[in-house]
């Protein structure tokens, strides 16, 4: 019988955590534009952009979290992936001209990205019985 109501704790801990951060820094993106923009030294515009998207995207990985399929989690596997490359070309090409502060924390929030796609990836290769298809609660 193939479940997804038991993933293994690596796997939901890594969505779940993933998307926390997400949110909040979504969130702060909204709520503390104009002095994260000084501070950062990114357009107000972008970061109200990412930080609505980033609500959107800790919204779906926490429902990710909660039913874990595998192209689900590796979509989010992949998503994560293409943030970090994004955030390297940002500070690689100056876009936006980041202050020093901003280049950093671009950096950062890379690395912690990262490692949260190679703990999702570790917990979906520790989860050899998670389904590739929804199927309604109770039923194979």
């Amino acid at each position: 019988m193939t479940t997804t109501a038991t993933a293994p704790s690596l796997l939901r801990l890594a969505l779940r955590t993933d998307a926390v951060v997400s949110g909040l820094n979504g969130a702060a993106y909204l709520l503390l534009t104009g002095p994260l923009s000084d501070l950062l030294g990114l357009p107000s515009g972008h970061l109200r952009g990412l930080g609505i998207f980033l609500l959107v995207y800790a919204a779906g990985v926490w429902l990710v979290a909660e039913r874990p399929l595998r192209p689900a989690v590796g979509a989010v596997i992949v998503g994560n992936l293409l943030w970090v490359a994004g955030s390297l070309v940002v500070v690689a090409a100056d876009v936006g001209t980041p202050t020093t502060t901003g280049a950093v924390w671009v950096v950062l929030q890379a690395v912690v990205v990262a490692a949260f796609a190679v703990l999702q990836f570790a917990g979906l290769r520790r989860s050899p019985d998670l389904s590739d298809r929804w199927a309604p609660s109770g039923r194979a």
